[in-house]
């Protein structure tokens, strides 16, 4: 098989792609790798993907319809799609709102219609969001839950990519399920979420930002957890009329950021310095995803504790950390 991974040189994208890799498939991979943060993070990645039998790299920006398809040909033997490129971030919506519908929306469009000239495609596998879920009290959150309430333009663009594979769906018949990632970490992440910046603030001295006092709840998901789910997925397209579906991928558990920290604490043998701020407006307080949608579906069953991860996370940062800076 050939599979098409976009966002290869990302942190989801960059560990799926090595899953693939080594399970003997071909992987042909997209990425525009821009500064949203440090590239250096995404070239390191992609080096190591690239120093790998079967691996072919294009640097493309999935709202670029042109250069799409020039990867994307009817004869390019891709056979399933792992869709994960996007512009992340919810706090970075508000900076640039544009990029978001630009990456997230149009990009996706533009993988859909990719999608669409490919013959006999049996998967198009794609990344949602637990933002979708907006500020939803009632957990754990399910997929049969409404979603018409984003709190973040980030979470606004991810529904419309649901939506609009929806439509594909029905139109086209291209089987495609979403994935509605919770709260991803662990080696080689991203250095704009919590985890990694707490530990870059921790390191430096520097003071780290608590909402509501850490008090705020996620649903930590270690990477080797969501990449056995992601795989998972893969081998089992919808089918029926609408060939569509969304589905939950999270650790079913719920804990506090102010463990996450501790953690971190205990991982790098140093105090964090703590300073309380609001909550902003597009942060939720919890999260806690039901996954036994997946688990019925691919045996999907995260084995990995918050206990566990972080201290693999730490080990590899202090490698990156001492190398990069």
């Amino acid at each position: 098989m050939t599979i098409l991974v976009t966002g290869a040189a990302g942190f989801i994208g960059s560990h799926v792609a090595e899953a693939l890799l080594a399970r003997g498939e071909a992987v042909i991979g997209l990425d525009n790798l821009n500064d949203y943060y440090d590239i250096r993070l995404k070239q390191a990645r992609l080096d190591r993907l690239s120093a790998r039998p079967g691996f072919s790299f294009h640097r493309v920006d999935i709202s670029d319809r042109a250069a799409v398809e020039a990867v994307v040909r009817p004869d390019s033997g891709i056979t399933d799609i792992v869709h994960l490129a996007a512009q992340a971030g919810v706090r970075h919506s508000l900076v640039d709102p544009y990029s978001y519908v630009q990456s997230n929306v149009m990009g996706h469009l533009t993988m859909l219609e990719a999608a669409r000239r490919l013959p006999g495609l049996r998967h198009f596998v794609y990344a949602s969001t637990s933002s979708v879920y907006g500020a939803n009290r009632d957990l754990p959150f399910r997929e049969e839950d409404r979603v018409d309430t984003p709190v973040s333009l980030y979470a606004a663009t991810k529904r419309a990519d649901e939506l609009m594979s929806h439509s594909y769906a029905h139109l086209f018949k291209i089987p495609q399920t979403g994935l509605r990632f919770f709260t991803v970490y662990g080696p080689w992440g991203r250095p704009d979420m919590a985890y990694f910046s707490f530990a870059q603030a921790i390191v430096s001295g520097r003071p780290i930002s608590l909402y509501d006092g850490g008090m705020l709840k996620r649903d930590f998901t270690y990477i080797d957890d969501i990449v056995a789910g992601v795989v998972g997925c893969l081998a089992h397209p919808p089918a029926g009329d609408v060939p569509a579906r969304v589905l939950n991928i999270g650790n079913h558990r719920c804990e506090e950021v102010r463990e996450l920290v501790s953690l971190l604490e205990q991982s790098l043998g140093r105090k964090a310095i703590m300073r309380t701020v609001p909550r902003p407006a597009m942060d939720v307080e919890e999260t806690f995803a039901d996954v036994s949608a997946i688990g019925a579906l691919t045996g999907f069953a995260p084995t990995t504790a918050l206990s566990e991860g972080i201290p693999r996370f730490v080990a590899w940062f202090k490698e990156w950390h001492a190398a990069n800076g």
